[in-house]
């Protein structure tokens, strides 16, 4: 089955054009796949080596492979250059209602259905971005229109479409009775509609119905488009419950397609710290005695008049602020001489401090002053001597990883992402792809954090498998 997937994904991206039909026989090929966002990538990335400055029906597949790995500028800039029709202005306002743009959503989708794209498709997702933008006389004008035009029609797709957005309209006028029987009530009709589940899911959570809330996200995740969101707020549910390994396995579905996507990677590090957490009172205490020390004000001693006004002008409030600061930056300062030097000198190590202590010192204090560094736990050091040519990597980043000397993921992790993207024919893909295996066994390039920025606009609003439809602030 995973053989037959793969191969019906490179079949796909042969063809001379994608279609919808295309695009969503690539969305139920994708969802059978294990690892399917870094299988696509490479298929996207043997589309790009062809073609690098692609234009016509090529740039249209480049476009769709893009917004479907949540690339939406990158896919803006394919579709732009693709052939006119109504599968680019469609793709074209899918990626802006992926970033949230709403303002821009809104046109395009109705230049995709002047251009032929489903009329009732695009009209429930212009009152959807018209509710969003906070248009909503405008939003409820046209779902009128929208009902008497679809009227009695027994596809029960189309009207669940009609309860969602009733739903929707109701929820942003915080009528919180009205969406909820909206939301039952489409369900009712189509249960696979992925949107109204979420929606209903999200609406149980927020009124304290866990249980139920945990059951519908898991819902949305039997099928493709999978929202971020379910996944999400899934995590957090479960890690409330102390479930905390599939707590994990949510975050890191959702790092898989996006490993930039700052609350994932947030939500993985806690649930990770949860699945050992120990809490050492003996620590703690000297923590807390630390802290108390550190937080002493310097007009607590006696001072020089030029010691006291100079350390006030240069923000130093604190005993932590002076221990955060060099001997150097004391001396460079206007009227700070040798005298006042010493001066501080005396005055810290009373306290068993020192200038500058923050800089180097590496203990058990060191993370609350400031410093980086010591012991590695078992699991970070086990992740560090993994191999990288046991595990499975595109071609691309196996080749670069030879050149600069890489054996292990510790050896990896030592690396900065500026030193990568430095070297010639690595990408953004591949650079994604490498950051992906380090945050699955827990590391990170140097010099990152483990809440790395946001790119590419908005990311609250992407969904997995590869599919985007955006959904509401959860």
């Amino acid at each position: 089955m995973e053989q037959a997937s793969i191969d019906t994904l490179r079949e796909i991206a042969t063809r001379d054009t994608w279609t919808i039909e295309e695009h969503r026989e690539l969305q139920q090929q994708l969802f059978h796949l294990t690892d399917a966002p870094r299988k696509f990538s490479e298929v996207l990335e043997e589309l790009e080596d062809a073609n690098p400055e692609p234009q016509g029906a090529v740039a249209l597949k480049i476009g769709i492979a893009r917004y479907m790995l949540c690339r939406f500028d990158q896919a803006i800039a394919a579709l732009t250059a693709a052939t006119a029709g109504k599968e680019r202005e469609y793709f074209l306002a899918q990626c802006y209602r992926g970033m949230r743009n709403w303002d821009k959503a809104i046109p395009q989708f109705q230049a995709a259905k002047k251009q032929g794209w489903d009329a009732v498709e695009t009209d429930v997702r212009v009152i959807e971005a018209k509710a969003q933008v906070g248009d909503m006389d405008g939003a409820a004008q046209d779902l009128q229109t929208l009902e008497k035009a679809v009227g009695t029609s027994d596809d029960p797709h189309t009207q669940a479409d009609l309860g969602y957005l009733k739903g929707l309209l109701a929820e942003l006028n915080n009528l919180s009775d009205e969406a909820l029987d909206a939301y039952e009530a489409a369900r009712e009709l189509c249960p696979e509609h992925t949107e109204v589940t979420f929606r209903l899911a999200y609406h149980l959570d927020l009124h304290g119905d866990e249980e139920d809330a945990m059951a519908l996200y898991q819902e949305c995740l039997q099928a493709p488009p999978v929202y971020v969101n379910a996944l999400l707020n899934l995590a957090v549910l479960l890690e409330d419950a102390e479930e905390y390994p599939r707590a994990v396995a949510c975050c890191r579905r959702i790092l898989r397609c996006n490993p930039n996507h700052t609350r994932a990677r947030l939500f993985l590090h806690d649930a990770l710290a949860s699945t050992d957490m120990f809490y050492d009172e003996d620590q703690a205490r000297r923590i807390a005695k630390r802290n108390a020390v550190l937080d002493i004000p310097v007009t607590d001693f006696e001072l020089s008049v030029r010691a006291r006004n100079c350390l006030k002008k240069m923000n130093i409030h604190t005993l932590g602020d002076l221990v955060n600061t060099s001997e150097p930056e004391l001396l460079g300062y206007k009227n700070f001489g040798e005298t006042s030097l010493k001066e501080i000198k005396d005055m810290l190590s009373i306290k068993g401090l020192r200038l500058g202590q923050a800089a180097d010192e590496v203990d058990e204090f060191g993370a609350l002053m400031g410093a980086s560094g010591g012991e590695m736990s078992p699991e970070e050091e086990g992740s560090r001597a993994i191999r990288v040519d046991q595990i499975e990597l595109s071609v691309r980043a196996k080749r670069v990883l030879e050149e600069i000397g890489v054996a292990t993921l510790g050896e990896l992790a030592d690396h900065t992402e500026v030193e990568l993207m430095g070297r010639k024919n690595f990408g953004q893909t591949s650079l994604a792809e490498l950051r992906e295996l380090l945050v699955e066994h827990g590391l990170t390039f140097r010099g990152e954090g483990l809440v790395a920025d946001d790119f590419d606009g908005d990311d609250e609003d992407v969904d997995l498998d590869v599919e985007v439809e955006a959904d509401s602030e959860a």
